[in-house]
């Protein structure tokens, strides 16, 4: 049984979508929001078991929260949008490009990585060690049995690979901060894999959107007039 997904829908124009990171909801887009929903009809969603968005029975899995998306935009009679997708919300957008590759006019990618060995080793670890620290306790607590579930989508996922990335057509933007989490050269393998892909890397860590929001939205508004022009 689908579920109905949570979301926050600003603005009017083409439809904007926002994917969040992993444990985090759409309110992580407050500044593109504000900024975006001038010129866009801008719809933060909430990811299964994320926000305001419910759990569900169906498997905890990005193919899964891709699937989720598309009915969702089903359910908003839209045919095609511009999707940006951050950390894990960029994983998702580009199983999404994969598989409906005709209802995305343009594709951000924010932090977004193909396979857990596009992260840097340190931060790979400790993603690791919490995902064993929270299985630990998950058959004592509900709550770190949830917590569990999604540190777990970060060791067990994407699992993307090249030559799937290499058949996305659609404009893209791959977009890091140059102390991002995901590897530079990582970043460059995704962008230079994609036909119509462009790399922009600026100033700031992984949480750019949000920390470096003025260069951020100044990037992704000039990818967008040049390309929906």
């Amino acid at each position: 049984m689908n579920i109905s997904l949570h979301y926050q829908e600003n603005g009017n124009g083409m439809p904007f979508i926002l994917l969040h990171g992993n444990g985090q909801d759409g309110n992580y887009f407050k500044h593109q929001i504000a900024y975006f929903s001038n010129n866009y009809r801008t719809i933060a969603v909430d990811t299964r078991g994320h926000g305001k968005s419910p759990r569900g029975n169906a498997p905890f899995t990005m193919g899964q929260f891709a699937e989720d998306l598309n009915n969702l935009l089903n359910k908003l009679n839209i045919s095609q949008a511009i999707i940006l997708g951050f950390s894990d919300g960029a994983n998702i957008a580009l199983k999404y490009a994969i598989k409906y590759p005709e209802k995305i006019k343009a594709l951000i990618l924010n932090g977004g990585n193909l396979n857990t060995k596009g992260i840097k080793n340190f931060t790979q670890f400790i993603i690791e060690l919490n995902y064993k620290i929270k299985k630990l306790f998950s058959k004592k607590s509900e709550n770190a049995k949830r917590k569990a579930e999604i540190w777990g989508v970060m060791v067990n996922e994407p699992n993307i690979k090249i030559k799937e990335i290499q058949s996305i057509k659609i404009p893209t933007l791959v977009i890091v901060g140059n102390k991002d989490m995901v590897k530079e050269s990582h970043s460059r393998e995704i962008a230079e894999n994609m036909p119509n892909a462009e790399l922009s890397i600026i100033k700031g860590n992984h949480f750019i959107a949000y920390k470096e929001q003025k260069a951020f939205n100044q990037e992704v508004e000039k990818f967008l007039l040049s390309t929906l022009k």
